[in-house]
């Protein structure tokens, strides 16, 4: 019971030696001010980025002169007043095929025809087939009477028939043949796969379009 008192004593007077010292260092004082002031909020770093204007070099020749200008300049296409089509053409689900002999007998008259025609005038034959006067309408020409008589670009081509009614094509020089407007000519002629066709250019963008059926009456009868 004594050694206990004896501790309890010595464990009081190490308590007010502390006591003391902190008084004296003003602890209590320090603690109390850190517990009322606001902790500061951390503010996020603004970046600043910074332009800076660099001159472009030119060369020694160019030094002097005027910086160059550059603007977009209009693409020019090839374009023709759109015809209204009538739906006169045939029924694609049922297409009809000419045979070997029909096709073959359409292109003996017109060879005869073309050979009645001016020798010195540039004239070819084309046997229609189905992607001509159905579906895809494309028509292709013959690529050397292209590279030899037909414009170096993209042109209106002129189809004239033998009623003298016009139809504007577009001939596309990379492609050696006849886009937009061979549809119209090839609808409103009702052109069917096996027919031959004459093109005679009389002048630099005109053809002369005779037509000869596969499946129908001699050129001279078609004529008369």
């Amino acid at each position: 019971m004594v050694a206990a008192s004896a501790y309890e004593e010595s464990r009081r007077k190490r308590v007010e030696e502390n006591r003391k010292r902190m008084e004296a260092l003003n602890l209590p004082l320090l603690s109390r001010a850190l517990h009322k002031s606001p902790s500061p909020k951390s503010s996020p770093k603004s970046r600043t980025t910074e332009k800076e204007l660099v001159v472009v070099r030119r060369s020694g020749r160019l030094a002097n002169l005027p910086s160059p200008v550059y603007k977009e300049m209009p693409i020019v296409s090839v374009s023709i007043p759109r015809r209204c089509i009538s739906n006169r053409h045939r029924d694609l689900s049922n297409r009809v095929y000419a045979s070997d002999e029909a096709r073959m007998e359409a292109l003996e008259q017109a060879e005869n025809l073309m050979s009645g025609l001016k020798s010195d005038i540039p004239s070819f034959i084309k046997s229609m087939l189905q992607s001509h006067v159905s579906g895809g309408f494309w028509l292709g020409l013959p690529v050397h009477f292209c590279k030899s008589n037909l414009p170096k670009g993209d042109e209106v081509m002129t189809l004239i028939d033998e009623d003298g009614n016009e139809y504007p094509t577009i001939y596309l020089k990379r492609k050696t043949g006849l886009s937009g407007g061979w549809k119209g000519f090839a609808v409103a002629h009702d052109l069917a796969d096996g027919d031959a066709l004459i093109f005679q250019l009389i002048n630099r963008t005109t053809f002369k379009v005779y037509i000869i059926r596969a499946n129908g009456p001699s050129k001279d009868k078609q004529l008369e």
